[in-house]
């Protein structure tokens, strides 16, 4: 616990790290904002912004889309938590591993196959006009991203709730029973108020993740929304149009703002059960009526979620799909494409989310060690500050290295925000909160007896943390990783405005650019399914990753 040179030495590169990769970008947007072209400061900009009907109604459709997205979502995760933690319903952990599934592919990848699904000339539509006579217009405008979005991150809510729900004490409910309170009604007012900490956790994750979410709504052709705005600013008329920074401003106070009402929510109120005796919920069978009824609604909120897996794997082996239910004929012929033409995208992912993850753990654990491991003061901001990319868009983030880092110059005249390493560095920064977390929890959980064991044996320290701590770690570092790897191998906000070269371009960008085009989405279907198969091992590995810890630490007790 004694501090050293060394410590104080990582302490200041983490601190530069963050000042030049986060905020340094996040404070020139804002800086930019609010400066006239003279450079003085003027509110003038948030005026503009304010009195333009476009940028206004972009973003109410925002707050609108964000707001029914997060209605949408609790619709699809409440049924689905509470059967599963209710009630005993066999089949309970597949419904929660289907349930979790939409997380592994990106919305923007999901969205043409979901328009040849439930689009105006989709399968759903086509089937319905040719037997009832009437079409649903569940993909068109802003309801197409809501209906979207709905089902990419109920997920969410799901994962939250489900576990607040799994911690509350049996006998809360069993005294509001010897009261009188059943069924929905003790569903209602025992069990979800007691859950709410987790309910609010997912759904101010939902609200933000919508509210920054640029290809979504691009690839369904809705321009506005205010993610999209930024983004079409910059692109269109140039680094220097100041919109683009009074609309990423709003997206941070629109991110930090959905966190503190959050917190506030939940303020001055107590969730704190007893936990005497087993928690959760007292599990009781379902009668039969009830349970046609249970399977039906799971069985039916499935198939929507698990859609878009469908509908991008029929399009992956389609040769036409065009107004008709199900595609002409099938071929394997998108998938030599991909494998052929576009094996760079893939290449360059592996590397990029690769040297992210590894740069993510490493100052992750760093920090990590910093905060429980030294008395060095002001420790505990460098967990805050690295925690703060979750508020940062990732639209923000990008225009920020365009500005911060465009006109920084290498001898060769090649602007600094056009290397690939660039892109690197914002992905790294972006999924930063992810390992930390993972390596956070990996340490609280080793004891420092066995550190001080082994300093009293005449190792230094950093001996001890070579030879002790981080093998200890092992698990969390390897779940920290491959978290960071697979989410990192997705990411498109910030990559959408930092690639300046196709050879240059990671898989995400190259997902958006083919399936611009009804030539090129074939080959991106393929290119998605790729994704999701990346993102669904990397996913499994990490749990068997945690797994095993978790079993290592149970042997060594």
């Amino acid at each position: 616990m004694r501090r050293s040179p060394g410590q104080v030495a990582l302490a200041a590169a983490i601190a530069l790290f963050l000042l030049l990769f986060l905020f340094v970008p996040v404070a020139t947007v804002v800086y930019v904002a609010f400066t006239d072209r003279a450079g003085g400061l003027t509110l003038v900009n948030f005026l503009d912004f304010a009195r333009t009907e476009l940028f206004v109604r972009s973003f109410w459709n925002s707050v609108y889309v964000s707001a029914m997205t997060v209605l949408w979502s609790s619709a699809f995760a409440l049924p689905l938590a509470y059967l599963t933690t209710r009630f005993e319903f066999r089949g309970a952990m597949l419904v929660q591993t289907l349930g979790f599934l939409p997380l592994i592919m990106p919305p923007f990848v999901g969205a043409v196959a979901m328009q040849l699904l439930f689009g105006r000339n989709g399968t759903v539509n086509l089937l319905l006009d040719e037997h009832l006579g009437f079409k649903i217009g569940l993909m068109e405008g802003l309801n197409g991203v809501i209906f979207l979005q709905a089902i990419h991150y109920f997920p969410f809510i799901l994962v939250n709730l489900s576990a607040a729900l799994r911690n509350i004490d049996r006998s809360m409910e069993e005294a509001a029973q010897n009261l009188g309170s059943h069924g929905l009604r003790l569903f209602r007012r025992i069990a979800l108020p007691l859950a709410m900490p987790g309910y609010v956790a997912g759904a101010s994750l939902v609200f933000v993740k919508v509210f920054d979410d640029i290809a979504s709504p691009l690839l369904l052709n809705v321009k506005e929304m205010l993610a999209p705005q930024a983004y079409l600013r910059i692109t269109s008329i140039g680094i220097d149009d100041p919109m683009g920074y009074v609309i990423s401003v709003v997206l941070i106070g629109v991110a930090v703002l959905t966190m503190w009402a959050s917190a506030q929510v939940l303020k001055g109120k107590d969730y704190a059960t007893t936990q005497r005796g087993g928690g959760g919920l007292a599990r009781r069978k379902l009668r039969p009526r009830e349970a046609v009824l249970a399977y039906a609604i799971v069985i039916l909120i499935l198939m929507l979620v698990l859609a878009p897996h469908l509908g991008l794997l029929l399009l992956s082996l389609a040769t036409v799909w065009s107004f008709s239910p199900l595609p002409d004929a099938y071929t394997l012929a998108h998938y030599a494409r991909v494998l052929g033409d576009s094996s760079l995208y893939i290449k360059n992912t592996l590397l990029y989310s690769g040297l992210a993850a590894l740069i993510d753990v490493a100052i992750g654990g760093a920090i990590a060690y910093l905060v429980l491991r030294t008395k060095l003061p002001g420790r505990q901001a460098l967990d805050w500050a690295a925690s703060a990319a979750l508020a940062v868009p990732g639209v923000v983030l990008g225009i920020g290295y365009l500005r911060a880092f465009y006109g920084v110059k290498l001898p060769d005249g090649t602007p600094l925000a056009a290397l690939w390493i660039v892109i690197v560095l914002a992905i790294a920064v972006r999924r930063l909160p992810y390992a930390l977390r993972a390596c956070y929890a990996a340490l609280q959980q080793i004891s420092v007896s066995l550190e001080e064991a082994a300093e009293n044996l005449g190792a230094t320290k950093a001996r001890t943390v070579r030879r002790i701590v981080i093998p200890l770690m092992t698990g969390g570092l390897l779940a920290g990783f491959i978290t960071s790897f697979a989410t990192a191998a997705v990411e498109l906000s910030a990559v959408l405005m930092l690639v300046q070269n196709n050879s240059d371009a990671p898989l995400a960008y190259g997902l958006y650019v083919l399936m611009q085009t009804p030539a090129g989405r074939g080959a991106g279907a393929a290119l998605g399914v790729i994704a999701v198969i990346i993102v669904a091992l990397c996913m499994a590995l990490s749990q068997l990753a945690a797994d095993r810890s978790q079993r290592a630490r149970g042997l060594e007790m």
